[in-house]
């Protein structure tokens, strides 16, 4: 029976190919604003044949910004339409299946062009739920009761562990990719192709697809404001198209109209409640003021789809608001779903970072330098906590002095190798004049990078190089007037050449530095706030 439905969809397939929806028959006139245009069209389907509804089908070109997003009809079926030429995949998924994903193909301007895909239900059906939810493997331990000032929370501004944790959350964080945003129309065409979709709506201007394309091509063209208006008129007449909807709010957004936005992706809910929409809620809800409702719909995402990026939506904003046990949970969970994901691994080892487990983080952030090596991130992340460390970390050395090796022009790379070989203990002769070479190669990279004037330094007067130490530290406060503890070295050593005057006004400088400095983390802390969280069935 299987094979015989099989049958029968290819042979439908290949009549849709010949005459599809949308395809003019016979002697019918292409109107003039589609020509050109290239078209995707294709059956999302099971094994046995059957169509599968409501399945999330993404054409996915080069580059994050070349992305479009729809949604499978009651017969499986699916339409992109674009006028940039260039190479595309189309991938499908629904919860509770696996996702399918073909192969890249070149499109040229005028084709009209057939996908199918075929999705499979997983190995293990029970991970689904009834309502559409990917089930985690356990439900998390923990809740969200609300939020708290920083006082609560203990710790000091001048504990260097703390503060690189805090670094590291917010470094974390910014690796979360920004909203997609669609590919351009090209310029050759732009005047045209706007002259010509007006003119469409002139003729049907109730008609959802002329509303809908012209608020398509103002919004691929970033004209936002332009494009409200007709994306809006569209979700009017068809509110549950999910790509117009969600354009529509991305267009809020390129407004900065951020509470409109968070409107339309909450009413979107109601037609497809879908974990990109939700991690997009989130964002918005951080960027308002309200982390509680971010985190819920962080995890109401990774539900969803339990995807990376849900995981990874949902971890950092834990981490972000000093949930730390709770964001080593979730991140745990997302690195045995996604094991092959850097950030992940990073994301977890800033964690572990933050719960005072140093060991642990370093082996996690070597994990991700592992994971993509040509990543930088993560090796910046190890020489931050290897600066942090008073002794050396596992792993650390080695990764690092493959990050020097592999971006010889990256000046970070020299200079956290070298931090990383400053951990050794009585590392002799030879190595401080290996890391003198790197912290050289580093300002010969970049001359204003004033750490490293500050390292060599240390280094020369740690020699009795007095009067070299005296003019890095001059450097280092040149390239960097804020840089604090330069201005602390700087004082040290014109107190020990006898020049008492210098020495007082240096010090005078790192004590407003020092309160500046300390009066700025304080703010930072108290307009982040800490999550109050607690056991699953504990009341707060």
């Amino acid at each position: 029976m299987a094979e015989w439905r099989l049958l029968i969809w290819t042979i439908a397939g290949i009549l849709l190919l010949a005459n599809g929806p949308g395809t003019p028959s016979f002697g019918q006139r292409v109107p003039s604003s589609q020509r050109g245009a290239i078209t995707i069209e294709g059956l999302v389907r099971d094994a046995d044949g059957e169509p599968v509804e409501n399945a999330s089908v993404f054409l996915q070109g080069e580059g994050p910004s070349h992305r479009l997003q729809s949604k499978s009809a009651k017969n499986g079926e699916f339409v992109f339409t674009l006028a940039t030429a260039g190479s595309y995949r189309v991938r499908a998924e629904k919860t509770g299946w696996n996702s399918a994903v073909s192969k890249s193909f070149h499109f040229s301007p005028g084709q009209r062009n057939r996908i199918d895909l075929i999705l499979n239900f997983p190995s293990n059906p029970s991970a689904a739920t009834s309502a559409g939810e990917v089930q985690l493997l356990d439900k998390p331990s923990f809740a969200i009761a609300g939020v708290t000032d920083w006082t609560s929370a203990g710790g000091h501004g001048s504990d260097v562990n703390l503060r690189t944790s805090e670094a590291l959350a917010r470094e974390v964080t910014a690796l979360k990719p920004n909203a997609a945003k669609k590919s351009a129309p090209d310029a050759s065409e732009t005047n045209q192709s706007e002259k010509n979709l007006r003119a469409a709506l002139t003729q049907a201007p109730n008609r959802f697809d002329s509303n809908h394309r012209l608020g398509e091509f103002y919004f691929r063209s970033q004209r936002f404001r332009e494009a409200i208006p007709f994306l809006a008129a569209a979700y009017r007449l068809k509110p549950e198209d999910y790509l117009n909807a969600h354009d529509l709010a991305l267009a809020y957004i390129g407004v900065d109209d951020l509470v409109r936005a968070r409107e339309q992706l909450r009413r979107m809910r109601t037609n497809a409640d879908s974990a990109e929409a939700h991690r997009l809620l989130g964002d918005l809800e951080e960027r308002l003021d309200d982390p509680v409702a971010a985190v819920n719909d962080y995890e109401r995402a990774a539900r969803l789809d339990g995807s990376e990026q849900s995981y990874f939506a949902w971890g950092t904003e834990l981490l972000l608001h000093h949930a730390v046990r709770p964001a080593i949970e979730v991140f745990s969970r997302g690195a045995k779903a996604h094991p092959m994901s850097a950030r992940m691994q990073a994301g977890l080892g800033a964690a572990l970072h933050a719960s005072g487990s140093y060991e642990e983080a370093a082996q996690r952030l070597c994990q991700a330098s592992d994971l993509d090596p040509e990543n930088a991130d993560p090796y910046v992340l190890l020489g931050k906590i290897a600066k942090a460390s008073a002794a050396p970390l596992p792993c650390v050395e080695s990764k690092l002095e493959k990050f020097a090796q592999a971006q010889p022009g990256n000046a970070s790379a020299s200079y956290y190798y070298a931090i990383a070989l400053s951990k050794r203990p009585d590392s002799g002769v030879s190595a401080s004049q290996k890391i003198e070479a790197l912290l050289r190669k580093t300002l010969d990279t970049d001359p204003n990078f004033a750490e490293a004037y500050l390292q060599l330094g240390i280094l020369h007067s740690g020699r009795g190089a007095s009067a070299q130490a005296l003019h890095d530290f001059q450097q280092a406060v040149q390239a960097n007037a804020n840089l604090v503890e330069a201005h602390y070295r700087l004082g040290t050593a014109y107190k020990k050449s006898g020049d008492e005057s210098k020495a007082r006004e240096e010090f005078k400088t790192y004590q407003r530095l020092v309160k500046l400095e300390a009066a700025q983390i304080e703010h930072q802390r108290q307009e982040t706030r800490n999550f109050m969280v607690v056991s699953k069935g504990q009341q707060p």
